[in-house]
């Protein structure tokens, strides 16, 4: 194997070529990436880039002498058009680069709705350009009550904006976190001045509001749009690879001989819970790129990516913390704590065993028994046997 192309220069697509050169792999490795900018970390575009606490300095992933040390190809504002399995040829617009292993690492890209004038908030610049706008006094609506709206919401209101936040199912984040930690979450932002409405369905935006599908007009000064994302794989059409809601790749991280999978794009059987899922966090995409990298370069010796998944939020100075696989949980059950002190540890059930925990307000050493137990495919009675600790 001489030359590796990395499709990707974001968390998955770095960790991916780190992990190549720490496995002493000596050949060329080509990193893509669609922006202009050198690797940087997203999370902190809706926390403290929003807020003005950093400059976009402080984004970057690794100092530049550390990526000059990784002797890379790197073509950044480079986008991949196009992939050609059967010569290995990653499409470049008018150029193309043949490989002997390829790791896709092209994450998502937000969705949008019908109408003009809203922001997005996926990329460093699209960070910049709304914090330009988050001015004492000014409206702003955002839509979806995600973690990323939710964020977004929290900074703009402690920087004395007015916030409407507008969600389309009865609670927020109900779908991933359950209704009784939902509710809590919402109540957080009712309680800092948000105007938090649910149940409601926007159907276009425009430069003075968004318009909802009761017919009702809600204006604004700045609309954010976070409904959610979608992965990028639209230059993966026609290639023969499996797509179905990202990358599909097996407990390996493998698409095809040769072709691996990381990060938000990849959708991977996670043998530890014995599903398909697709993981948009951070701490997943540092790790699924260095698994992708390892297993490519092992070849018959791969070994299965299995993780407990991991993320965590800022919201007004409060932190959420959450392990496992939470979605489709059939019981959340409060293990320490209570709801209304928000100060608390939620523990997840699917089927009989335990598959998450979430926690709030707690301190960080308060999860980590709950996360090894999670780590252990632990039966459900796990939760009376932690809570008498």
């Amino acid at each position: 194997m001489n030359r590796i192309v990395v499709v990707g220069a974001c968390a998955a697509g770095l960790s991916a070529a780190e992990a190549l050169r720490r496995e002493k792999f000596g050949g060329k490795i080509v990193l893509v990436g669609e922006e202009i900018d050198a690797p940087y970390d997203r999370p902190p575009l809706s926390k403290q880039i929003l807020a003005s606490q950093w400059e976009a300095e402080r984004l970057a992933l690794r100092p530049a002498e550390q990526i000059a040390a990784l002797e890379l190809d790197l073509r950044l504002g480079v986008r991949a058009t196009g992939l050609d399995l059967a010569s290995r040829t990653v499409l470049l617009g008018d150029s193309s680069v043949e490989y002997d292993g390829l790791i896709v690492a092209t994450g998502v890209r937000p969705r949008r709705l019908p109408g003009s004038g809203a922001h997005v908030l996926r990329t460093l610049a699209d960070a910049l350009a709304l914090r330009e706008r988050l001015k004492p006094g000014r409206r702003l609506a955002v839509v979806g009550a995600g973690f990323l709206g939710a964020e977004s919401a929290s900074v703009a209101r402690q920087l004395g904006c007015e916030v409407t936040l507008l969600e389309p199912a009865p609670v927020p984040l109900a779908q991933a976190v359950g209704v009784p930690v939902g509710e809590v979450l919402a109540q957080v932002h009712r309680d800092q001045g948000v105007c938090v409405r649910t149940g409601v369905t926007v159907t276009s935006t425009s430069p003075t509001g968004v318009q909802l599908g009761d017919g009702e007009f809600v204006t604004a000064d700045e609309v954010l749009v976070a409904v959610g994302s979608q992965p990028n794989t639209g230059w993966l059409e026609g290639s023969g690879l499996e797509l179905d809601d990202g990358l599909v790749c097996d407990e390996f991280s493998a698409a095809a001989p040769g072709v691996y999978g990381a990060g938000d794009v990849a959708r991977w059987h996670n043998p530890l819970f014995g599903v398909t899922m697709r993981v948009e966090h951070r701490t997943n995409a540092a790790e699924q790129g260095m698994a992708a990298a390892r297993n490519l370069l092992r070849g018959s010796d791969a070994r299965p990516f299995a993780p407990v998944p991991y993320f965590w939020s800022d919201q007004y100075g409060l932190k959420i913390q959450a392990h496992g696989y939470l979605r489709g949980h059939d019981a959340v059950e409060i293990v320490d704590g209570d709801l209304e002190s928000r100060r608390f540890m939620a523990a997840y059930r699917t089927g009989d065993r335990l598959t998450g925990v979430l926690s709030l307000g707690m301190p960080p050493k308060a999860i980590r028994p709950w996360r090894q137990a999670v780590a252990a495919g632990t039966a459900w009675s796990v939760s009376e046997t932690l809570t008498t600790r």
